[in-house]
């Protein structure tokens, strides 16, 4: 039965499995080394569970082995059909296994757990399912050729797939990551962040349950400057798939241009605008929009829309119904099905959210709510805004990725178009107003993968997701996903 109270969650966790180690050619192994890193959990500090650091032998144990099943064929060769039945196996595994992967996800990062469990598990159970169903409809090309010569163009897979993914969104980032790898007939070695491992390496066993072969899916926990590297750098890796930060993005590019020249793809953050125009036609509708596009999942979003932007004429009450939003918006244990708002990743995390705080109110900008640790423990952090934010200051132009909101006022349209353009990311922005052709002028004007008109951060998986600039390159989900993991074929045949 459902645990529907906090005493009853915090007994099923404590009875809960939490497995560590890393998982190669279908089993569950111990670093080579045998040494281990404490899983914490961010709400209280206490220790979750043992979680093996790998390094550069097991690096090459878990790529050898997806190497391997990709030549062998035993993933690659099987039909789109069949692939797609094993893929839709784990999707249901992995809902029949919501409550405990849940449990994980809160325990491990710190997030509500009632948004585990009605979100991110089923939207990573989604990610599977769909990219599932998508792989056998998606068609080769003939070329227009002349009468003689018939020419085709087809898809491959690319081989041996690695991916280094986040902890804001542990398990719906690899998914993002895996499933499109995994449908398009990849063998695959996933690095989850080490400050969220837990259900990556839980997945591993359910997609082997699922029916995918011995050394198809590999799991290698372990830290960025240990494993993540040693897979930018391996000659064996055909692609690199990566979600975090912008620096840690750099650096896998000099990696990969070191060693084979691999393909890279990256989503690296953003600091995003949110501009509010005065013909916005509900102003209470996008307050509290503002609010939950800033500070859902602790602020802990690279999409968040960290800068809002609010013209001039109605700043002053529209910020007084953005702070009144935002109120709603309470720290508490993630346990607690009542919580909406639980703990930073980790204190690390914490600190350098509060120094970031600091900074803006010695830049100039004025405190309108928040600021504080409202406890003495665990990683947690109120949701915060300033006003009177110049566009220059490091918390408009940083990416803070916590629940920290500059305020920005604006006279027109053309200087909020220059605001929210004055980044060096391009994420996503955001847009209100009655107005059908200033939506379409500011939409096309913003230098952002995506652009909400009148909503912030909607969507789903038949949509791209990804950025400009140095938000990254490609995209995730929809079918232009298929495209980062794939080779393209072209085969002249000349008919006599």
């Amino acid at each position: 039965m459902l645990p529907t109270t906090l005493a009853q969650w915090q007994t099923y966790c404590q009875k809960l499995s939490k497995e560590g180690r890393a998982f190669i050619q279908g089993q569950y192994k111990a670093a080579q080394s045998g040494k281990t890193f404490d899983c914490i959990n961010p709400a209280n500090s206490e220790k979750i569970a043992d979680i093996a650091a790998c390094d550069q032998a097991d690096v090459e144990l878990a790529v050898k082995a997806a190497r391997n099943s990709f030549e062998t064929g035993t993933w690659r060769d099987m039909s789109p059909k069949a692939r797609k039945q094993v893929l839709l196996r784990l999707a249901d595994l992995m809902e029949a296994h919501k409550q405990e992967l849940a449990a994980l996800e809160t325990l491990d990062m710190g997030k509500p757990i009632s948004e585990s469990l009605s979100v991110d598990i089923p939207g990573s159970a989604d990610v599977v399912r769909w990219h599932g169903e998508a792989v056998d409809k998606v068609y080769d090309e003939v070329a227009p050729t002349p009468a003689n010569v018939l020419a085709t163009v087809t898809r491959e897979p690319i081989g041996v797939v690695a991916a280094i993914t986040p902890w804001n969104f542990p398990l719906w980032i690899a998914c993002w990551k895996i499933a499109p790898a995994l449908a398009t007939g990849n063998s695959v070695v996933l690095k989850p962040s080490e400050k969220a491992s837990l259900t990556a390496i839980r997945l591993a066993a359910l997609a082997k349950e699922a029916g995918i072969p011995d050394g198809v899916f590999n799991v290698v926990p372990g830290f960025g400057h240990t494993v993540g590297k040693a897979l930018a750098l391996h000659k064996d890796v055909d692609s690199l798939v990566f979600t975090g930060s912008t620096r840690t993005a750099r650096q896998l590019m000099i990696y990969a241009g070191e060693s084979n020249m691999k393909r890279v793809w990256l989503e690296a953050g953003g600091k995003n605008p949110n501009i509010i125009f005065a013909d916005c036609p509900d102003l209470d509708k996008a307050a509290r929009a503002a609010a939950s596009g800033c500070f859902y999942n602790q602020g802990e979003v690279c999409v968040a829309g960290t800068r809002l932007l609010v013209e001039r004429s109605i700043h002053d009450a529209f910020l007084e119904k953005v702070v009144e939003a935002a109120k709603s918006f309470k720290p508490g244990n993630p346990l607690d099905p009542a919580t909406n708002m639980g703990a930073l990743v980790d204190t690390g995390h914490q600190a350098s959210v509060l120094d970031y705080i600091k900074v803006g109110s010695e830049a100039g900008a004025t405190l309108c709510l928040g600021g504080k640790a409202p406890t003495d423990t665990g990683a947690f952090v109120e949701p915060t805004i300033f006003s009177g934010v110049s566009n220059k200051m490091r918390i408009a132009q940083e990416e803070i990725f916590g629940p920290v909101m500059a305020v920005i006022p604006f006279d027109s349209e053309e200087e909020a178009i220059a605001i929210a353009n004055d980044s060096d990311y391009g994420l996503g922005a955001g847009l209100w107003t009655g107005n059908l052709g200033r939506a379409h002028r500011v939409a096309k004007a913003l230098r952002a993968g995506s652009v909400w008109i009148n909503n912030y951060n909607d969507g789903d998986m038949t949509v791209p997701f990804g950025g400009f600039k140095q938000s990254g390159n490609g995209r995730d989900k929809s079918f232009h996903a298929l495209d980062k993991y794939t080779e393209l074929k072209t085969t002249w045949i000349e008919l006599g």
